[in-house]
């Protein structure tokens, strides 16, 4: 693992494959004296205390959603949970970044789905759940029933010492943060020096990733201009359905895989968006967990970060033999 500039404040390595991403946050010094001093002075400078901690990323469960490309329905959702839940451990929160529930344009389907997203995340045992809309809980009606389920569409919040903004670039019925929400952005992010971590969750990247498919957010060039004068932003986004990094300037930004079915790379793909293919012989394919943690003690040349990653296979499925029997009544 390279050397890491000790600016960048979270530490994330890697991503899941189809379930998730643990994140652990912690500030990137090269020894335990310099870890301490700049512990210290984070906390000073954002009036909290600075201190480790993990998270999970959650995103594009699409709850409503059967048939192909994926026959499966909620099973990678539901697994998810129980591996968060399995976790040795547990982490502080869980950011779910879009896509919640498959839209649809009958408001009663809607609002069974939106319950049964609830139902499903409500067993999940962290302390905080944090959500985004994508375009399928809100592009139909401007974000009215998601509110109604979920509260506030941008927010921001702070946790031991980091600044989360939640931002919404689905709701306008296109890809768009809007001025309005730039307005309050600008506002939240001004209280804060320029060195305080501050972690973003969107739908949508806020990048031009591919135009022509709808991966971009159109004023997202307006957004990262707040965000960039500061030294350690992270942003996390969905919508893409696959694992992707990229990185401008100071900001990093990163994608979680669906939690229901894959879409291609998109720099190896030429023509329109298609999903990948169901493989029934493989139904879980490039479907895990990725499992990070710190072991708090930064030391010069000492790996900090472990890494185990987990392969989601049929047998993981509690009271489940066989993939045939998903196949035959994924619903139950």
């Amino acid at each position: 693992m390279k050397s890491t500039d000790r600016r960048q404040f979270l530490k994330i390595a890697g991503s899941s494959l189809g379930i998730g991403v643990l994140y652990t946050a912690y500030p990137a010094a090269r020894t335990r004296g310099e870890a301490a001093g700049l512990f210290s002075a984070l906390g000073r400078a954002n009036g909290e205390k600075l201190a480790p901690f993990s998270f999970v990323q959650l995103s594009d469960a699409h709850v409503g959603f059967n048939g192909p490309p994926d026959p499966l329905g909620t099973k990678a959702f539901e697994h998810a949970v129980e591996m968060i839940n399995a976790l040795p451990q547990r982490p502080d929160l869980v950011l779910f970044t879009g896509d919640l529930t498959h839209d649809t344009e009958d408001r009663e389907v809607h609002v069974e789905r939106m319950k049964q997203f609830q139902e499903i995340s409500k067993r999940i045992h962290v302390p905080v759940i944090r959500h985004v809309a994508g375009e399928h809980d809100a592009g139909l009606d401007q974000g009215a029933l998601y509110r109604e389920f979920f509260g506030d569409s941008y927010y921001s919040f702070d946790h031991r010492g980091v600044h989360f903004v939640a931002l919404d670039n689905v709701s306008r019925a296109k890809p768009e943060v809007g001025s309005e929400q730039r307005e309050w952005l600008n506002k939240d992010l001004a209280r804060f020096p320029k060195t305080a971590p501050i972690v973003v969750f969107t739908h949508r990247p806020l990048f031009d990733l591919r135009p022509e498919w709808e991966w971009f957010t159109s004023d997202g060039d307006d957004v990262m201009n707040l965000l960039s004068p500061y030294d350690n932003v992270t942003v996390l986004y969905g919508h893409i359905h696959r694992d992707h990094e990229h990185q401008i300037g100071p900001v990093h930004h990163y994608a979680a895989r669906s939690l229901i079915f894959a879409f291609p790379d998109p720099t190896g793909v030429a023509g329109p968006r298609k999903p990948v293919p169901f493989d029934k012989d493989h139904p879980f394919r490039n479907l895990g967990i990725r499992r990070v943690s710190f072991n708090g003690k930064p030391q010069p040349g000492s790996q900090s970060i472990s890494i185990d990653d987990i392969e989601l296979t049929a047998r993981e499925f509690r009271g489940i033999n066989g993939v045939q029997q998903l196949l035959r009544n994924p619903d139950v």
